[in-house]
């Protein structure tokens, strides 16, 4: 250590990710950030979870943020940036505060003449900057000391605050050089939340509680902003007054809890669950808390909402029938006063009930070809409150949209964004994040998305979490097939319990079966839940292609019709 006393620069950095909360993180050592590295590993209450490769670490962070509310990834200049930059887009998309430190060259090095490895071979090092500064809310390069400490601060502090990735350049030569700046302090930067213009959010209340007065059949719609801008219980204590039947958009799965007796399930256009859709569509008015609408989860823009009837609560502004907005108010203030205005009325909610009966299990041949309905119907029965459901893009979306949560469950899934491959990193970091509540992931993933990330199996074992991963093995990219039919579309088939023991090298922490019918299934989630509890569960399960759910036939029919457009300027 070099400088004016004091801690140093990534003793700086480590103390402040566990300030706000972020105990682990995960990386790839590179030449310039392995400093960086060694002043973090010296953070007693800081656990580095080494990742198999930059992209993995990235998701991992994604998935670590949606457990513990911030993650953080470490990695090195360029070659390492850029292959994390697809999973720092992705937690963008997701409002998730992703921390994504580069260790980058020399300081010296900068505005010199010479070109340097890890760069696409000329002077300017910005390229990595630039790219990031896309997908960022904010973007800060350390070359200095002096301003080092209101760097890192203002960078950590938007991420919190917007709910949105920052990145941190930190370069090779400073990480541990110390300077007053950085001694033990407290925390200098603002989390102070943005509050409400009183007049504002009262307007907004009377224009919304005037339309609800004369509204006979009103209903609650979720959306995914709800949860980053802490407006869950706000949204609970709404439903909780009013009695309206509640449903959630499907990136909004889990948010709102399904044990709730206004829940009535998922909104998804013509792909719902049964009943919901013709409870929401039929709705004389719509609160819909924290939407974000795309192609994805409205079924290729088709779902039948009426503007005029939405009252639209977004984080810092609401817009009561497509006409008035009203700014300066944020989401959980507004829904509070509504619980304080308004009176219950279940018309809604009764409507739902007179309508829906609960699914009957599928019954088949025990010995048969295990079928994916089966497989869900199997799976819904292990569910406990302790679970986290994941679901990576692809035909377990649509089939674990319909899984009735438990109290206490969880859900996560990447729908904005949609990358492929994401849920094995996220899945990893996720299941370090959520071990010191006693949570266990419950991984669906597509054979084809698991191609893309499997190396990570490898650290799920390595540092002991245990989540359950069913593995839809149908050598077919099905969600790609249902949208564009394709022999690019079809997948190299792997022996996946194969290769998952010879990931695990002399560790225990492995249980993985093949699984090919539904009494194979039964005997697996039996061990998974005892036996091998504690362990990393893989199961293999085989499928056929053609057996997938009716809702992605209609959405992928739709998406290709709306993705088949003319265009209207030839």
């Amino acid at each position: 250590m070099t400088g004016d006393g004091g801690a140093t620069l990534g003793q700086f950095i480590a103390a402040r990710l566990v300030e706000v909360g972020c105990t682990d993180y995960f990386g790839v050592p590179g030449d310039y950030n392995m400093n960086l590295m060694d002043q973090l590993n010296a953070e007693p209450d800081l656990n580095m979870v080494p990742c198999c490769n930059e992209l993995n670490a990235g998701y991992a962070a994604d998935g670590y943020a949606r457990a513990k509310g911030v993650g953080c990834v470490v990695v090195t200049f360029t070659v390492g940036g850029l292959s994390a930059i697809n999973a720092v887009a992705g937690a963008m998309s997701e409002h998730l505060p992703v921390i994504c430190i580069t260790g980058i060259p020399n300081s010296n090095d900068f505005s010199g003449d010479k070109i340097l490895h890890h760069t696409i071979g000329n002077i300017d090092f910005s390229q990595e900057l630039r790219c990031f500064e896309q997908v960022t809310c904010k973007a800060v390069t350390i070359r200095n000391l002096s301003t080092a400490n209101e760097l890192v601060d203002t960078a950590i502090a938007a991420a919190m605050q917007e709910k949105k990735p920052v990145l941190i350049q930190v370069c090779c030569n400073l990480a541990t050089m110390t300077h007053p700046l950085f001694d033990k302090q407290p925390v200098p930067y603002a989390l102070s939340p943005k509050t409400s213009n009183p007049k504002s959010l009262a307007a907004a209340v009377d224009a919304a509680v005037s339309m609800l007065s004369k509204s006979p059949k009103p209903v609650i719609l979720v959306g995914p902003q709800a949860k980053p801008f802490k407006s869950i219980e706000a949204t609970c204590n709404l439903a909780d007054k009013t009695k309206y039947a509640t449903a959630v958009i499907p990136n909004a799965k889990g948010d709102f809890p399904e044990t709730h007796e206004t829940f009535i399930g998922t909104y998804w256009g013509l792909v719902s669950t049964p009943c919901t859709a013709e409870i929401v569509e039929s709705a004389s008015t719509y609160i819909i808390v924290g939407p974000l609408f795309n192609d994805y989860n409205t079924v290729a823009f088709t779902l039948l909402l009426d503007e005029s009837k939405i009252i639209k609560v977004d984080p810092h502004r609401a817009t009561i029938g497509g006409k008035s907005t009203y700014g300066c108010v944020n989401m959980s203030d507004f829904l509070e006063k509504l619980v304080e205005a308004l009176e219950p009325n279940p018309t809604s909610l009764r409507n739902f009930k007179r309508m829906y009966s609960e699914p009957t299990l599928k019954k088949a041949d025990p010995k048969a070809p295990l079928e994916t309905a089966v497989l869900y119907d199997r799976a819904q029965g292990f569910l406990k409150g302790e679970h986290v459901v994941m679901a990576d893009t692809g035909d377990c979306i649509f089939w674990t949209q319909k899984l009735r949560l438990p109290y206490g469950a969880g859900f996560q899934a990447q729908m904005q964004y949609g990358s492929i491959g994401w849920s094995v990193g996220a899945c990893l970091g996720c299941a370090v994040g959520s071990r010191s509540r006693g949570r266990r992931i419950v991984l669906f993933v597509g054979d084809g998305c698991f191609q893309i990330g499997a190396q990570e199996l490898s650290t799920m074992i390595r540092v002991g979490t245990n989540p359950v991963i069913f593995l839809l093995d149908n050598a077919e990219y099905v969600i790609e097939e249902q949208i564009h039919p394709g022999s690019y579309n079809k997948l190299q088939d792997w022996d996946y319990c194969a290769l998952a023991h010879a990931m695990k090298g002399k560790s225990d922490n492995l249980y993985a079966v093949k699984v090919t019918t539904e009494e194979e299934l039964v005997a697996a989630l039996k061990e998974a839940d005892g036996k091998q509890k504690d362990k990393v569960c893989l199961l293999q399960c085989k499928l056929d292609p053609e057996d997938c759910s009716p809702a992605l036939r209609e959405w992928g029919a739709r998406l290709a019709n709306y993705n088949a457009r003319p265009p209207k300027i030839v």
